[in-house]
């Protein structure tokens, strides 16, 4: 009788010691399939980047090579404004939050290519900057799109090359954020021109009506229209 008692005394114990150990392990069952989950928050992972899309092979972020003006730049988002002024009739500032999370984005397969040799094929996803410029409505004498950057880099483009095709400010590639190096937060995805209109971290796109503004590297000889199927160098 005593080896019983003791017997059903150890059962009860092990019992208890099951059920307080349970939920310190992390885990609770599921009534309704038997199964274990886990009851802690999910760890956040870097997110990964494709390399294929579509049937389409696609280079990677690290294919790109470094050319800016300064180096890259490290732009402190907290304090981050993108500006559109200029000829317009709405002026706006924007937070890094309003622009990705209160536009449609739009992904797009686009190779850029480099003046240096080099090319790079990435889905871009972002936002058509005519859907920025439609919220500040650009007024008549509007005639050219300036962008400038964190490092002061400048380049331009037509208003009508802007609203007549599907531009993208890209804030992601390949499906992760722009890193750094690569323009954070938002770089131009200037398809059909050459790469030195593929500007990064924009920080303010400004309307004007000179049609002969020069950008950066415009300045110093490169052609102004920067297509793809015409030389870079001079008009």
């Amino acid at each position: 009788m005593r080896r019983y008692k003791w017997t059903l005394m150890a059962v009860v114990l092990l019992v208890l010691i099951s059920v307080i150990l349970i939920p310190v392990s992390g885990c609770l069952r599921n009534e309704s399939s038997g199964a274990y989950v886990s009851n802690n928050e999910a760890e956040q992972l870097a997110p990964v980047e494709i390399k294929e899309y579509e049937g389409i092979n696609l280079s990677s972020v690290d294919d790109f090579r470094e050319n800016s003006i300064k180096g890259p730049q490290q732009v402190d988002i907290e304090n981050y404004r993108l500006e559109i002024a200029g000829l317009v009739q709405n002026p706006k500032s924007y937070t890094y939050g309003e622009v990705i999370n209160n536009h449609q984005n739009y992904k797009k397969v686009v190779t850029l290519d480099c003046v240096e040799g080099w090319s790079a094929t990435i889905l871009w996803e972002g936002l058509l900057v005519r859907d920025l410029l439609a919220e500040v409505g650009p007024l008549p004498d509007a005639k050219v799109v300036i962008f400038h950057a964190y490092d002061g880099y400048t380049t331009s483009l037509p208003v009508d090359f802007i609203m007549n095709n599907d531009i993208i400010m890209a804030y992601k590639m390949n499906e992760i954020p722009l890193p750094p190096e690569r323009g954070f937060p938002f770089q131009l995805v200037a398809e059909s021109k050459w790469g030195y209109k593929w500007i990064k971290w924009i920080t303010k796109i400004e309307l004007s009506d000179d049609v002969d503004y020069r950008g950066y590297w415009e300045s110093r000889g490169y052609s102004n229209s920067a297509d793809l199927d015409k030389g870079f160098f001079g008009e």
